[in-house]
Order: C-alpha cells, then sequence, then structure tokens
C-alpha cells in the first residue's frame, strides 16, 4: 500500500507526526510511541502509512504467537535469517535497527504484552535505542502501566480519535468518486456508528451500491429515507 493511496484521515495524521517527532528526538529521550484506541478506529491505517512514509519494519501480533514466533516475524520482516537462541534473535533485531535508523512498528501489540512478552519489547529497545511504535487495543496503557521497564520509555501516547465528519467525507470521495454523497447522510452514518471508521467503510460500500442500482449520481438523507444502516448489529427479524 502506498502513501498515495491512504487518505490523509485524523489519526493518519496523529500518527505521522508522533513518528516524525520520535525519530529525530534528542538522544537522552525515550523513543516509544504508543498509539491505542477501540478496533475499527483507523490505527492499522495510520500504521500503513507511517510504516511507508518513515520506511519503517512492520508486524502485525497475532494471539498465538510466543516470543520465538514475535522475534522470528520482525527478524523476517528485516530480511534476515533467525539465531537459535532468543537472546541471540533480540540481538539481531536490535543490531538491525539501530544499523539502519528505521522505526520498527509493532500493530495489535496487546497481544505481546499480554502473554507476559513485553521484556522482549524492553530489551530490544535496550539494545538499540531506537524508534518504537506500539499500536493497539484501548487496554494497552493499563496493562503497560504494570510494566515499568516498559511504561516509562514512553515518549508520546497518541490516543486513537473517532472519525469526524472531515474523515467520513474524505473516505467517501476518495474511495466512490463518480457519486456525491451529502454531509446530512454522512453525518448520519457516523453518528449511528460512533466514529467507527471500519463501520463507516461498509455504509459507504452500500451507499454506492444502492447508488448504482437505481441509477443516482447524488444521495442525501432524504433520497437514502429509512434504508439500513450498518452499526454492527444484525437486523430486526421480520414478523
Amino acid at each position: 500500500m502506498s502513501v498515495n493511496t491512504i487518505v490523509p484521515l485524523t489519526n493518519v495524521a496523529l500518527l505521522a507526526s508522533a513518528v516524525e517527532s520520535a525519530a529525530n528526538r534528542p538522544p537522552e529521550l525515550p523513543g516509544l510511541v504508543v498509539m491505542y484506541g477501540p478496533s475499527g478506529y483507523g490505527k492499522s491505517l495510520a500504521a500503513a502509512y507511517a510504516a511507508n512514509l518513515h520506511r519503517a519494519y512492520y508486524v502485525e501480533c497475532r494471539e498465538s504467537w510466543t516470543k520465538k514466533a514475535f522475534l522470528t516475524a520482525i527478524l523476517r520482516e528485516m530480511g534476515i535469517i533467525p539465531m537459535k537462541t532468543l537472546s541471540e534473535m533480540v540481538d539481531q533485531v536490535a543490531e538491525q535497527l539501530s544499523r539502519s535508523g528505521r522505526p520498527l512498528i509493532v500493530d495489535d501489540v496487546q497481544y505481546v504484552i499480554d502473554k507476559a512478552a513485553a521484556n522482549v519489547l524492553t530489551d530490544i529497545y535496550n539494545a538499540s535505542q531506537g524508534t518504537l511504535i506500539l499500536i493497539g487495543e484501548e487496554r494497552v496503557p493499563a496493562s503497560m502501566s504494570r510494566l515499568e521497564r516498559l511504561h516509562n520509555r514512553v515518549l508520546e501516547w497518541v490516543p486513537a480519535q473517532a472519525a469526524s465528519l472531515d474523515d467520513v467525507r474524505a473516505l467517501a470521495e476518495k474511495s466512490y468518486p463518480d457519486i456525491a454523497i451529502s454531509d446530512d447522510l454522512l453525518e448520519a452514518v457516523n453518528n449511528r456508528v460512533k466514529g467507527c471508521l471500519r463501520r463507516v467503510a461498509v455504509n459507504l460500500y452500500q451507499i454506492h451500491s444502492e447508488a448504482l442500482a437505481n441509477g443516482w449520481q447524488h444521495v442525501d438523507q432524504a433520497t437514502w429515507g429509512d434504508r439500513h444502516i450498518h452499526t454492527g448489529q444484525p437486523p430486526a427479524r421480520r414478523g
């Protein structure tokens, strides 16, 4: 995914700015940036933009990962053959971060922290003094507060923001330039989904499909009428 294909939404700009600050920080300052917030707020989109912009190494964690699996994934992203022991693998990651000067973005970091693998992150940072960007769910700050060695290395906390009307409008214009969706309908959608960007995207797709089926060039709230707005809840059974 190139930088040019990513819509410059609020969270994209917030994370890009934080990564820029961390990458250019004075040497005596810590180098961790943490973006956290509810699922569907576009954090991974922001991470993808930051990864492209700063040539960052990027890994997306999985719940089933062990410490070894986590380190192996990072080294695979770096194009490095892993050595045998965990300590050797930590040294490999740290050396590459130091030598390249490139940030490391860890998405869905709650899976690493929840499995008590946070000490691996601390070891990587201590050995490299690099720039680490951690992306995760709302509980990440609370989880990290119990891990003082990691928590006190955070330079900036970046709470992900709910989608604004400007975000929804930008996403609609970028995704479906062939139809015009009015602000009243965009605002109604955003209010119903409470700023969840992923659900906004589902609704924009539905609106676009309906517009094509009906030959609409422009869709507003009156045109949409009482048609369904997807909120994540299944529709009620018809009587």
